[in-house]
């Protein structure tokens, strides 16, 4: 082969290594890109889910023995809190026309119901506040924390200002 010919196909290989170069390049970038895609949709996905299992108490009325297998299942969840406002434990207060219902009981944790932010963990504090209970008091038919299993309760999700749920509420009907 004559000089000119070597110097062709050393060129052309050049130029071909050149191209799977750039298209190794570019495919790689988007398949980051939908790596990227997919794990977002992965994410949202995964917390879909985590929620599921408070979705049950978004604006429903559950049963007083609904409310003990609440208290039951979260019992040890970290910053995590159940408020239980029965007939016996509620505060009405009217202002004009609207009348605001407070009270009840903590279980697991107390959460500030308007920011969603955990003042006390059960699981990992040990001074308790007054108004904090222990799932046992709720059992006790002597006592005004006692949640009546036939009771009715309308139930809502506590959520701070991520849209991270930190707590439920149950109001006696």
């Amino acid at each position: 082969m004559s000089n000119a010919q070597k110097a062709l196909v050393m060129a052309a290989g050049i130029f071909l290594a050149i191209a799977l170069i750039t298209i190794a390049v570019v495919m790689f970038i988007s398949a980051q890109e939908a790596t990227k895609n997919a794990q977002e949709n992965f994410s949202g996905i995964q917390r879909e889910l985590s929620d599921t299992s408070f979705t049950v108490y978004d604006g429903t009325i559950v049963s007083g023995s609904q409310v003990v297998n609440a208290l039951r299942k979260f019992n040890q969840q970290k910053q995590f809190g159940i408020l239980v406002i029965t007939g016996r434990n509620k505060t009405t207060t009217t202002s004009g026309t609207t009348t605001k219902i407070s009270g009840g009981t903590w279980y697991n944790g107390v959460v500030d119901e308007d920011t969603g932010v955990v003042s006390y963990d059960s699981t990992t504090s040990s001074t308790k506040p007054s108004n904090y209970s222990d799932l046992s008091e709720a059992l006790k038919q002597d006592q005004k924390t006692y949640i009546n299993p036939a009771g009715k309760f309308n139930a809502s999700i506590i959520r701070d200002s991520s849209n991270v749920i930190h707590g439920l509420k149950f109001i006696q009907q």
